[in-house]
């Protein structure tokens, strides 16, 4: 009676590996997910993966064609559109602490003084691209002038500093989850030292780094949507793996994002963070414009 208690529902295990399938980019994006195939394919009866199709259709994870069901596919704009709701979701985290001042640990406490607003503000045109378009793998410079300002410009998004009265000074802060940050941070320094290989887990552990980050600032739901956005972004992510020169710079973004956290410094944190979410929304649309350049470059030529 037990055992069964334990066991995964079948439409559950369909939901979870057609989930997995369609990350891993199996699934080819321009086939329609017919119901007899994929039962066939996992071995099961048409009921079970009907239901899960209706879930991961619920999810955004699949897209209705006249025809049936295929995989998301987002355009260029919509996937713009996804990173940028990454940043909100993701700046959120932080900046709902930084409003709410607490007493934290004496060794976060930092001097007080009235919380100001910070703000994300959303710039330029929409789906523009940062960095250098010939070097899509470049990282922007983070010291810049406006960033000595106050502001820190990075592509679409501004981060605007606190101003005002005790602006000059910071709130005491509320931490995140000291132990949970302090693993990520562990596992960051680790593939810092010993970088893995580009896949499929090293997407993973992003994903387990941001996702983590804004559970451990208290809101789950929060932390549900980013897992949403991180679902329909995968599949492009996962055929456009990071360099060695990538790798190295998103642990060292990691790694700096959880030492000013465990260090009670949000606002530096919080520059981080915008400074890396941007970057990489630079540089997944410059790829993919580039991508649908090749693509029609091929179709104008033949071997």
């Amino acid at each position: 009676m037990n055992a069964r208690r334990g066991r995964i529902p079948l439409s559950e295990r369909v939901y979870r590996s057609l989930q997995r399938d369609l990350a891993a980019g199996t699934l080819v994006p321009t086939e329609r997910l017919g119901e007899e195939r994929l039962a066939e394919t996992y071995g099961v009866s048409r009921t079970p993966v009907r239901e899960a199709l209706a879930r991961l259709l619920s999810d955004g994870l699949l897209e209705r064609h006249s025809d049936g069901l295929y995989p998301y596919r987002p355009r260029v704009d919509e996937l713009g559109d996804l990173y940028e709701l990454r940043i909100v979701l993701e700046a959120r985290g932080i900046q709902r602490l930084q409003a709410t001042p607490a007493t934290v640990p004496e060794s976060l406490t930092i001097a007080a003084g009235p919380p100001a607003p910070v703000a994300v503000i959303p710039t330029g045109s929409r789906g523009a691209a940062v960095g250098d378009p010939a070097d899509p793998d470049r990282i922007p410079a983070r010291d810049t002038a406006s960033d000595r300002d106050g502001i820190a410009s990075t592509g679409s998004i501004t981060w605007v500093a606190p101003t005002g009265p005790g602006s000059d000074r910071r709130p005491p802060t509320r931490p995140h989850d000291v132990t949970a940050v302090r693993h990520e941070l562990e596992t960051w320094l680790r593939i810092r030292e010993h970088p893995p290989e580009s896949g499929t887990a090293l997407i993973a552990a992003d994903e387990e780094f941001h996702t983590t980050l804004l559970l451990s600032a208290g809101n789950s739901a929060l932390a549900d949507a980013l897992s949403t956005v991180h679902a329909r972004v995968r599949p492009v992510r996962a055929l456009d793996l990071p360099t060695p020169g990538r790798i190295a710079a998103m642990a060292d973004d990691h790694i700096a994002i959880a030492e000013h956290l465990l260090a009670g410094d949000l606002d530096t944190a919080l520059r981080t963070l915008l400074a890396h979410l941007t970057s990489s929304r630079a540089h997944v649309l410059t790829r993919a414009r580039r991508a649908l350049e090749l693509t029609k470059l091929a179709q104008a030529v033949r071997e």
